[in-house]
């Protein structure tokens, strides 16, 4: 025993079957399991959480993703119908485009049409107006005075009459 007594091993031992039955006592396993379930419980609770947090962001990414497609197809209509637009507006374009030059050339054909009609008036008055001076000299020649001017006022006046 006097061996055992002067063993340091003994004594570490003691000592620590001492410390080992005092923490006992003190309740320090129950304590230490409670903390590993509490922690265990707390990193449980925060992986449930990480999931619906997942969840959630999954949700969202598939929502932005469907209102990306749909802003997509959006903006693809958009350019369709503006299109649709630029093409009904270039042929609406044309059309009132052929129409104003369509107006523009019977204008300038009534135009010359009237400028043509006025240039013949014009001849046939210079015509008539040489004419008569014509026959006026061509009469006053062959005919005396006093008789062949007053041919001449009736010639004159019934000339303008048939001719207009």
């Amino acid at each position: 025993m006097q061996e055992i007594i002067n063993n340091p091993e003994y004594w570490v031992m003691l000592s620590f079957l001492i410390f080992c039955g005092l923490l006992y006592y003190m309740g320090v396993p129950g304590l230490m399991a409670k903390g590993l379930d509490d922690r265990a419980e707390r990193i449980r609770h925060e992986l449930d959480e990480a999931r619906r947090l997942r969840e959630e962001a999954q949700a969202l990414l598939t929502e932005y993703q469907k209102k990306a497609r749909e802003a997509e197809e959006e903006a693809t209509s958009i350019i369709n119908q503006a299109r649709k637009d630029a093409e009904a507006l270039e042929k609406d374009t044309e059309a009132k485009l052929a129409e104003t030059v369509e107006r523009r050339k019977k204008l300038a054909e009534e135009k010359i049409a009237r400028a043509e009609a006025q240039a013949i008036s014009e001849v046939r008055s210079s015509a008539v107006d040489a004419a008569i001076a014509a026959a006026e000299k061509i009469v006053a020649a062959k005919v005396k005075d006093g008789a062949g001017r007053n041919l001449i006022d009736t010639g004159i006046k019934s000339l303008g009459r048939r001719l207009n």
